[in-house]
């Protein structure tokens, strides 16, 4: 009895730490690199990028800037042909061997441009889940109300031309553990949210409400009241841009008397969920 009791504190620190050890290793870890750039680790290790725009993007800290620091990326996500969107996909995907899933149409255009070879991509559309990571983690393309085309700039004559992006998305990415996540890409609110909301159920969006472009904030807590009801929120693409007007204040706002926290994230910083 006298040794059992001098192993309690003891014991009661083990199981503490195998606890803890536990809630870390099924946690999802999330990177926003400003604008609607995401890095995603999941449960089991594997790291998604979204709309990877980190180089050049005025929000992303400095001391992120260098790829090299990614040392793992397992696959990127682009939602449309933006710049502000497409950003690093090219010369990430080639650094890490990673594979590249956008619409099909837009695919076509990433490989004729020598951006990403069809070996790499991941041409699909909307609806249809993929796997590309095995089958505990589940990708589907949905809808997304706005534009998409690629600009091309010729490294010699500097001359632009203007490319087919197909059309723009947001994506539903489903993780081991269950954990849902809905990164709306730049998209205003469109009824069909309402779907969205009753048959993925995320656990969090991302959601823009820069305005201009996308939803302003006013608009995206409508449709997270309305239609997404997530239990989270992370406001992106505002501030980036002199025209990207909305803050996540006035998301916060919107949102009063809801059951849905705002996290109000800045770039660089990781949650974990």
């Amino acid at each position: 009895m006298i040794i059992i009791k001098q192993l309690t504190p003891y014991l009661l620190m083990v199981g503490a730490f195998a606890v803890l050890t536990v809630s870390s290793a099924h946690a999802v870890e999330i990177q926003w690199f400003g604008q609607s750039a995401f890095k995603i680790t999941t449960p089991g290790g594997k790291v998604i990028l979204i709309d990877p725009f980190i180089t050049k993007n005025p929000k992303t800290p400095e001391a992120l800037k260098d790829l090299a620091k990614l040392k793992q990326v397992d696959l990127i996500l682009v939602t449309h042909g933006h710049g502000d969107h497409v950003g690093d996909t090219a010369a990430i995907s080639k650094t890490y061997g990673a594979k590249v899933a956008m619409n099909a149409d837009m695919g076509h255009t990433f490989a004729a441009l020598g951006w990403v070879p069809y070996e790499r991509l991941i041409r699909f559309n909307k609806s249809g889940p993929i796997t590309p990571l095995g089958e505990g983690i589940r990708i589907t393309m949905v809808h997304a109300e706005h534009s998409s085309e690629v600009v091309h700039t010729d490294p010699a004559s500097k001359e632009k031309t203007v490319h087919p992006g197909g059309e723009p998305c947001g994506y539903i990415i489903q993780l081991e553990n269950g954990f849902t996540i809905y990164h709306a890409g730049d998209t205003g609110v469109f009824g069909d949210m309402a779907f969205i909301g009753e048959y993925y159920r995320p656990d969090l969006a991302l959601l823009p409400i820069g305005g201009h472009f996308t939803m302003d904030p006013d608009h995206a807590a409508f449709a997270v009241r309305n239609y997404l009801k997530s239990p989270k929120v992370v406001p992106m693409h505002y501030g980036t841009f002199g025209l990207l007007k909305g803050t996540p204040d006035q998301l916060e706002k919107g949102l009063a008397g809801s059951s849905t926290e705002v996290i109000d994230m800045q770039p660089g910083d990781v949650r974990t969920f």
